[in-house]
């Protein structure tokens, strides 16, 4: 089969691949971006029907186009997302060849570049682009085995609660995506139990604005990286049902049953930590803080911001809390499936290239690696605190364009 030859090859056709051809394209660099399903691939098929985007139309958003059919305040559907990613790509005339996966990644033997192979062919660049984003290798921890007559599946796969066996469900994970599945599955009638763990809690909007506003303003989007990276604690926050602020107090109140860390499981009981309090104090540490740091700022600047008191009412600790499930036998609870909204792993198995820590994850500094034409895009801290985030990915596209720009 005959080798193809590029001068810049992306992989990957989210938005961060998207955002790295638009910025490539504007200092007139060629490039192709091949993505092994379609454009937005992970908005497509591994993300629940029900999810909004968990930022506003305005922030959450490339090169300030505007999500058709989405006014400014709101919050995208997954469908409206995907529709926004092909219309980008369609505005940028992003040379995007779908249905191409790269199956392995190469240095060239007489180090001028790289070889990719691809279920395509071969593919031959003098830089490359890894931009396949942070959510690449779902987690599961090993903690209920596979054959106990139990549904597992992570929230990659969820769809919706029809998707579910009849029976409760018990929800594993605090941040936004465990979060907003399990009050979908309350909406729709289920019996919910909500496995939490640290978290950080913030206002969807305080004192006229939504935290994504503040967040900027405050400089926080703009955070460098910095060593060793900041610890991981996930953040919870909904863009669903017109958007609001994640309350797992209210949630019990409507009937969830809250419970700490899932830690063990034995014959059909499912031991949980008693963290449970604790953690619920840690949010709400979080979300006061984030109160705190606006109303300083809005005095200091002399903003015109309605104050909003009532913002800061915590309300009493569910009969869940004060008295915590230790131990909890599923089969007995009616428990019939589980959804694990734990998280993800980097995957670069296909990257034969000598560029990785310990841990599997790239070593590079602002998405530059040492081998040089080889970088990384999209990836959580990748350069501060947004570099992941849709609002995020341009800042660095822009200043791996103007490297790859210096070195052509």
């Amino acid at each position: 089969m005959p080798v193809e030859k590029i001068e810049t090859l992306i992989i990957g056709g989210g938005q961060a691949g998207l955002a790295m051809s638009e910025q490539l394209s504007q200092h007139g660099l060629s490039h192709l971006v091949v993505e092994r399903h379609r454009i937005a691939e992970r908005w497509r098929s591994e993300r629940w029907d029900g999810l909004h985007a968990n930022g506003p139309a305005w922030h959450d958003r490339l090169s300030g186009l505007p999500i058709a059919g989405v006014e400014d305040d709101g919050f995208a559907t997954r469908q409206q997302m995907v529709d926004y990613f092909v219309t980008y790509a369609e505005r940028i005339a992003a040379p995007v060849r779908s249905g191409v996966a790269v199956t392995a990644l190469h240095r060239k033997a007489d180090g001028t570049g790289f070889r990719a192979e691809t279920s395509a062919g071969p593919i031959e660049a003098a830089n490359v682009i890894a931009a396949t984003g942070p959510f690449q290798r779902p987690v599961i921890p090993a903690v209920v085995p596979p054959d106990v007559g139990i549904v597992q599946m992570h929230s990659n796969a969820y769809r919706n609660p029809g998707q579910l066996p009849e029976g409760a469900v018990l929800v594993v994970g605090a941040g936004s995506s465990g979060a907003q599945i399990a009050d979908e599955l309350l909406r729709a009638g289920r019996g919910v139990y909500l496995s939490i763990g640290q978290h950080q809690r913030l206002p969807r909007r305080y004192r006229g604005r939504d935290y994504c506003y503040w967040l900027g303003v405050l400089g926080m989007w703009d955070v460098p990286v910095g060593d060793p990276l900041p610890k991981h604690v996930t953040i919870a926050v909904s863009g669903a049902y017109g958007g609001h602020t994640i309350d797992y107090r209210r949630l019990a109140e409507r009937g969830m049953v809250l419970v700490g860390r899932a830690e063990a499981y034995q014959d059909s009981t499912m031991r949980f930590s008693a963290d449970l309090a604790s953690s619920l104090a840690q949010g709400d540490a979080a979300y006061l803080s984030l109160l705190d740091t606006v109303d300083a700022y809005a005095a200091r600047e002399g903003l015109a911001v309605p104050e909003e008191p009532e913002a800061r009412t915590i309300g009493p600790d569910p009969a869940c809390v004060t008295d915590p499930i230790l131990h909890l036998n599923l089969r007995d609870a009616g428990v019939r499936s589980i959804v694990w909204a734990t998280g993800y792993g980097l995957d670069f198995g296909w990257v034969k290239i000598n560029a990785f820590n310990d841990l599997g994850a790239p070593v590079h500094r602002r998405g530059v690696t040492d081998v040089p034409g080889l970088y990384f895009l999209g990836l959580s801290w990748l350069s501060r605190r947004a570099s992941s985030f849709v609002y995020g990915v341009e800042y660095d596209a822009a200043h791996l364009a103007e490297h790859i720009a210096a070195r052509t």
